[in-house]
């Protein structure tokens, strides 16, 4: 198995680009599960990380409580209300990719919402709380999974899911999880490593301090789920959103926030547009 590092060469070519002929439906339909009433902010992050990216629709989907504060803050996103993890299935059941887990809580209904959505078609892109909650029994996590789906944990949360495996190396260490798990593993860092359960391994080096601030794991997750919807294969929608992420910080620089982010992603993309 090879394992190289990830450049805009070595996904370029796979970028979904639209054509003049493209409809918006076929950019792809992504959705993003909102926390409750105050912790909605990391979804719509994730949300407008998505819109930045191509996904042609964001819907984000959100208990009772949320929907008119996140009705009330977004745009050219639109808002579903969901008071059970039925009602969340029958909504997720058009899209093609979801985000779950950016402030989503450590209930119990973050449990049921992500067995929930597992019974749709959508590629998942799992994320913070839904990591977190499985700490004890990542076996029922990985039963939710498929070979299309992406977990995105940072070292505290791989260890919860993958106890002792970083011992071995972090590049080791993601391999083994993504077969393990049966989905692509992002191991986030400063050196983030992307390993898919077929033995892919490829290493992002093109990390800046200025990611360190809250929030811009959720605009990742949002870019990655973006792509994912476009159809663009897992493995290589995650080296491009890593990628692009970690290049529109460094055009930032200093002072980012993660609301800089997605605004930066139009100057980043223009670059890497084919003539």
């Amino acid at each position: 198995m090879t394992q190289e590092y990830s450049t805009p060469g070595s996904w370029r070519a796979l970028f979904p680009w639209p054509t003049l002929q493209t409809h918006k439906h076929e950019r792809g339909r992504l959705g993003v599960v909102s926390g409750p009433a105050l912790r909605t902010g990391a979804a719509r992050l994730a949300a407008r990380g998505g819109l930045r990216i191509g996904a042609g629709l964001v819907r984000i989907l959100c208990p009772p409580d949320a929907a008119l504060i996140v009705a009330a803050a977004v745009e050219a996103v639109m808002v579903d209300e969901f008071a059970s993890p039925e009602a969340l299935m029958k909504l997720a059941e058009p899209l093609d990719a979801v985000v779950i887990g950016p402030a989503a809580g450590l209930g119990e209904g973050t449990v049921h919402n992500l067995q929930a959505l597992a019974r749709t078609g959508a590629a998942l892109v799992v994320d913070a709380d839904a990591l977190t909650i499985f700490r004890d029994r990542p076996a029922v996590l990985f039963a939710c999974l498929d070979r299309d789906d992406v977990l995105t944990p940072h070292e505290g949360e791989f260890e919860r899911i993958f106890p002792g495996l970083l011992a071995q190396g972090r590049e080791a260490a993601a391999r083994v999880a993504a077969g393990q798990a049966g989905a692509v593993v992002v191991l986030k860092g400063p050196q983030t490593v992307i390993a898919a359960p077929d033995g892919r391994v490829a290493v992002n080096d093109n990390g800046v301090p200025w990611l360190a601030t809250a929030g811009s794991g959720d605009v990742l997750a949002g870019m990655i789920g973006g792509l994912i919807a476009q159809r663009m294969d897992s493995f290589e929608a995650v080296r491009a959103a890593v990628w692009l992420h970690a290049d529109a910080a460094a055009r930032f620089g200093p002072g980012l926030i993660a609301e800089d982010l997605p605004e930066i992603l139009p100057a980043v993309l223009a670059g890497l547009r084919p003539a």
